[in-house]
Order: C-alpha cells, then sequence, then structure tokens
C-alpha cells in the first residue's frame, strides 16, 4: 500500500464515529459488556488505528478485539484479516483477538470470557 493510497487519519476518524453511530447488533450487544470498564479496564469502541478502525481496542493491554461476521468467512477474507492483523501487530504492536459475530449473538458471556482470557494472555 502506498502511503497515498491508504485513507486519510481525518476520513477514518470520521469514518469511526459513523461506525459508532450505526454499530451492527453483534458490536452492540458485545459493547453493552465492555462499556464503563465492566472488565475492569477501559475499552474504545471503534477506535482509529490508521489506517484501520479496530473494532474494539483496550489500550491498557494493547489488544484489539475484532467482531467477524459472515462477511469474513470466505478464504479471500480470511487472508485480508491475517494482513490487517500482521500489520496492525507491526505498526502498533498489538495483539488481535477474533471472535465470530454468531457467537456474541448467541453466548455474549463466551465472547466476554475469551476476551478475558485474552486480557489476561492466555
Amino acid at each position: 500500500m502506498h502511503s497515498h493510497d491508504s485513507p486519510s487519519l481525518f476520513s477514518i476518524v470520521q469514518l469511526a464515529r459513523r461506525h459508532r453511530k450505526a454499530p451492527t447488533p453483534s458490536e452492540a450487544a458485545l459493547w453493552r459488556r465492555l462499556c464503563q470498564a465492566q472488565l475492569g479496564v477501559r475499552v474504545r469502541r471503534q477506535h482509529p488505528l490508521h489506517p484501520y478502525i479496530a473494532d474494539f481496542y483496550v489500550a491498557s493491554h494493547k489488544l484489539v478485539i475484532e467482531v467477524d461476521g459472515a462477511v469474513h468467512a470466505s478464504s479471500d477474507a480470511r487472508g485480508r484479516d491475517a494482513r490487517r492483523t500482521a500489520e496492525l501487530a507491526r505498526l502498533y504492536g498489538v495483539r488481535v483477538v477474533r471472535i465470530s459475530a454468531g457467537l456474541v449473538e448467541r453466548d455474549v458471556e463466551a465472547a466476554v470470557g475469551r476476551i478475558r482470557a485474552a486480557l489476561a494472555g492466555r
């Protein structure tokens, strides 16, 4: 990716704001369990990590939480997700935990358990 190909930080911030106002059902359900430091850490939603936007981000643990819906199921999408994960690790030194939207919708507590485990370093 060339620097002139990537979106500007301003446009990323604007897009993140729009995403916060219109979350997917799974993101909204998970946010209800993550907001207001319910995990004992501050969680940000739709957090810009230029040139990307993380669904959720725990800065104190450098942990990105991505909620993957059906669009992430194809092999092409999984490849893009893997490249994005590697790039986020390279640029920001973060770990990425991916949680399926289906799991959030079926069992939000299990999804929160995966996040707790990631926060504990497991």
